[in-house]
């Protein structure tokens, strides 16, 4: 390692990461490298916001992961990743983390050995397995009682070959990811090939060693070197690279629907509305109205919309990041559909991030609530003065931390049954307010 492999490291990975405000100019979430004319000093990763970071690099480290985890699950694949466009260039990039990571996590698991490929020998030998064909071929039996018998054989030698060019390929991938992503576990940067790079070829000697081979562990690493391959040939800049999504409402809302949603029959609860038109062909079905989640506890049914806004995150309690009018009365209009189709009248909720280590309101659960919304619009359904728990949507926060930490676990029940017995708590204690 020379000093071509040092990154420029700053003390702490805490140092690389920053937490998201979720206002114009700030809303990335990902892994961000704008390089400069050293490279690899402008590397950071952006959570998203209500996250509240460790302070050790072990805890952060497996932070980082997460996030990844989650940004490659929810991009829909494991490396088809979301674009994002560089503001120096005017292209998308690509960066497939999980393949660079496969790399490096190999590195460590082999505890820094390269792949080496074993060429079949042979040599002469009383033990070992037998090649018959070529011991045939080629050793004088003894011959007894009319049976041919062989005092000695061909048996395989493997033996394997130094510097195979698979090797070589192996040292100039794992060099690569340490380049990009090195910073995570430490400063060293294994050391790499002097071979020619040739993309193609590369490729090429990949392919055919895949082919012929068994292990998952070397299949899953020749997958990931083939990926990186890909990207290594057409990246636009070596130092810049991206992998994230400046629109992680989206990611929110999935991990929102995962942990507490219903999966199965949700268009059961999805209003529709018809065109029944004077003139042309027949009448139309409009697309139906979806809310985000649906779920159920105890046979109730709860209507929940997930909004990544920022209120009360920042020191800033501002109503105006909360949900608006067109929101509240969507909300109401599902709970409406649900009460008349199937005769329950459900909780309407909306499910934002806060950070239960650091907020304005004094409170450290990881589900919370902030107050109601109701419309004053309808006929029948006076927002205050409504008896219908449709009628009044609850403001719950959910802690960051918490819902990354817990959305892959086996059993959700219990944070099912936490949320519900929340926005009943919220209801009840509103509707005091209101009486």
């Amino acid at each position: 390692m020379n000093s071509e492999t040092e990154l420029h490291r700053k003390k702490r990975l805490k140092d690389f990461c920053h937490v998201d405000e979720n206002n114009d100019g700030d809303r990335f979430v990902g892994l961000k490298s704008m390089g400069d004319e050293n490279g690899f000093q402008n590397v950071m990763v952006y959570f998203p916001c209500g996250y509240n970071l460790p302070e050790s690099d072990v805890d952060i480290r497996s932070d980082i992961r997460r996030l990844f985890a989650i940004l490659a699950e929810f991009s829909k694949g494991e490396d088809i990743l979301l674009k994002v466009k560089s503001n120096v260039a005017n292209v998308s990039v690509n960066f497939p983390i999980k393949a660079y990571l496969d790399i490096i996590d190999y590195y460590f698991e082999s505890r820094g050995n390269f792949f080496a490929e074993k060429e079949v020998t042979y040599k002469t030998d009383t033990r070992g397995k037998t090649d018959w064909a070529k011991t045939v071929e080629k050793m004088r039996p003894i011959i007894k009682d009319g049976v041919p018998i062989y005092l000695k054989k061909i048996v395989r030698d493997d033996a394997p070959m130094q510097n195979q060019l698979i090797t070589e390929i192996h040292k100039y991938c794992t060099h690569e990811a340490f380049l990009k992503l090195g910073w995570l576990f430490n400063s060293m940067v294994p050391e790499n090939t002097h071979i020619r790079v040739n993309i193609e070829n590369f490729k090429n000697i990949i392919r055919k060693q895949l082919n012929k081979t068994f292990e998952d562990k070397y299949k899953k690493l020749f997958n990931a070197m083939l990926r990186m391959l890909d990207y290594k040939n057409t990246e636009n800049d070596k130092n810049q690279y991206y992998f994230g999504t400046d629109k992680f409402e989206h990611i929110w809302e999935k991990m929102i629907d995962r942990v507490f949603g219903i999966q199965e029959k949700k268009d059961d609860y999805f209003p529709r509305a018809i065109w029944k038109t004077r003139f042309g062909k027949g009448n139309k079905t409009t697309h139906a109205l979806e809310p985000d989640s649906i779920m159920i506890w105890n046979n109730q049914i709860y209507v929940l919309d997930a909004k990544y806004y920022r209120y009360g995150l920042f020191g800033d309690a501002d109503p105006s990041h909360l949900p608006d009018s067109s929101s509240i009365n969507k909300q109401i209009t599902y709970g409406e559909y649900i009460h008349k189709k199937k005769d329950i009248d459900p909780y309407n909720a909306f499910i934002m991030p806060y950070n239960k280590a650091k907020n304005d309101f004094g409170i450290n659960n990881d589900i919370d609530y902030i107050g109601e919304a109701y419309g004053i619009w309808k006929s029948g359904i006076d927002g205050e003065k409504s008896d219908k728990k449709f009628a009044k949507i609850q403001g719950i926060l959910i802690d960051t931390k918490f819902l990354m930490n817990h959305y892959l676990s086996n059993s959700h029940d219990k944070y099912i049954k936490e949320l519900a017995g929340m926005i009943e708590t919220s209801y009840e204690e509103n509707k005091g307010v209101h009486n």
